[in-house]
């Protein structure tokens, strides 16, 4: 990392970049198994059902992962934690590509759960600990796009290079995507620490290179006691359940139509692996903009998740609800629905994970992100489960999706529901929130 980046441009937006990358790589491993879904599913003769419960397996050890790794972040440093998760996720994933049954498939899709779940709070424990109050919704909105430019590229790179390296096989693949995981692992390794003042003490980072605000220093650390005390800020919050319930439908749209939408395109509409590719990352290319912008309402305009969320979920209800029932051919609507679908699905993505950091205490953060997300996640293990057994097959083997998409707008419906009944503080009254509740641990 040159000198020059750093003092031009703050170190924190550097490590914020490398976190970003990573997190891109994470994606790689669970959205190419995603992609190939179709495809792995005639090669391992499997039912919609069995698609549908290897989907959730997933999901359900990610979300046990979430919890043990909000409590190990702050126990540890979020450095060590991603090492450990990082490691595990690049191992199995080049592992997939030797698999040959069901029960194989299912343990390859548990150990992926664990290990990529245990990467997600400790980013946002980092981003937490790198970056001022002021500027966490932004920072956590941006790194939240790696949510959407992942799934905008990996399709299209994954299909790719099965099809011009690999005559259209999607086994070799995954090994391949074991290069990316090393890479992310030097890079956690030469340019992330737990905190600027580490950083400063280990000589990588001078003083004048650190950060503005309040993260000159490490999180100061407290008892036993302290701790018990202060996970009693956010768990006897009852807007912290309200908020946990609406991540929740959050996932189980996202996830759901991310797990079904390759088999979808390719069942239901006909399309080839090189059209499919394409397709599946349109709603994507969309999300990032829509996920800085949800960022930027929050953070300038409406100063609050709420309405941010309200119009994410509201519009939500008609595109997916339309979606399912489009016409074999018709791939102008086609389109049209799948950006319209990325756009509203994803606005409130960013928004929705800087709230808990906007609200709670630095020496807390990590473990209530870890929990909320972890619950949050069961929304992820459930919505591709039932998603499976709403899928109509016909006499001929075709498949009808409408009944699996009027589910995913229903579940969009309840999250509106709960973002209009959570009580909200203003973004600009969480500083004196979050500088009280610390007074109360001290």
């Amino acid at each position: 990392m040159s000198t020059i980046v750093k003092k031009a441009w703050g170190y924190r937006y550097a490590v914020l970049i490398i976190l970003w990358l990573v997190y891109i790589i994470n994606y790689f491993d669970r959205m190419a198994v995603l992609t190939f879904l179709p495809f792995i599913q005639k090669d391992l003769n499997l039912t919609p059902v069995e698609v549908g419960q290897l989907a959730s397996v997933f999901f359900f050890a990610y979300a046990a992962a979430q919890i043990s790794a909000g409590f190990l972040a702050d126990k540890f440093g979020a450095k060590r934690v991603m090492y450990v998760a990082i490691t595990v996720f690049t191992f199995v994933t080049a592992i997939t590509g030797m698999v040959k049954t069901f029960g194989q498939f299912l343990a390859l899709r548990i150990g992926l759960g664990l290990g990529e779940g245990h990467h997600f709070a400790p980013a946002i424990r980092a981003i937490n600990n790198w970056f001022p109050h002021k500027e966490r919704g932004r920072a956590v909105s941006f790194f939240a796009t790696s949510w959407a430019v992942a799934p905008a590229i990996v399709p299209v790179i994954v299909t790719s290079i099965s099809v011009y390296f690999f005559s259209g096989d999607w086994r070799p693949v995954f090994y391949v995507l074991a290069i990316p995981g090393v890479i992310g692992i030097f890079l956690l390794w030469r340019f992330i620490s737990d905190s600027p003042k580490e950083m400063i003490a280990k000589g990588k980072l001078s003083k004048d290179q650190d950060i503005d605000g309040d993260n000159g220093a490490s999180v100061r650390t407290i008892s036993k006691e302290e701790k018990r005390k202060s996970y009693g800020i956010f768990l006897k919050d009852v807007n912290f359940y309200v908020f946990t319930l609406c991540l929740f439908c959050q996932l189980a749209v996202y996830w759901g139509t991310t797990t079904w939408l390759t088999s979808f395109l390719v069942t239901q509409h006909g399309l080839n692996l090189k059209e499919m590719g394409l397709f599946a990352s349109a709603p994507y290319i969309v999300a990032f903009f829509a996920m800085m912008l949800g960022g930027w309402l929050m953070d300038n305009v409406l100063h609050r998740m709420k309405p941010v969320a309200l119009i994410g979920y509201i519009c939500s209800i008609p595109v997916l609800w339309m979606l399912g029932s489009v016409e074999k051919g018709n791939t102008g609507l086609l389109l049209t629905l799948l950006l319209l679908v990325g756009f509203f699905v994803n606005l409130n993505f960013g928004s929705i994970y800087a709230y808990l950091p906007k609200l709670y205490p630095k020496e807390v953060v990590g473990s209530a992100t870890g929990l909320a997300n972890g619950i949050g996640q069961m929304g992820a293990f459930v919505s591709p489960l039932v998603a499976g057994y709403l899928v109509k097959v016909g006499a001929n083997g075709a498949q009808d999706f409408s009944r699996v998409f009027i589910f995913f707008a229903l579940v969009s419906a309840l999250a509106a529901v709960c973002s209009f009944i959570l009580k909200e503080k203003k973004v600009t009254n969480a500083s004196l929130t979050l500088i009280n509740n610390e007074k109360s641990i001290s």
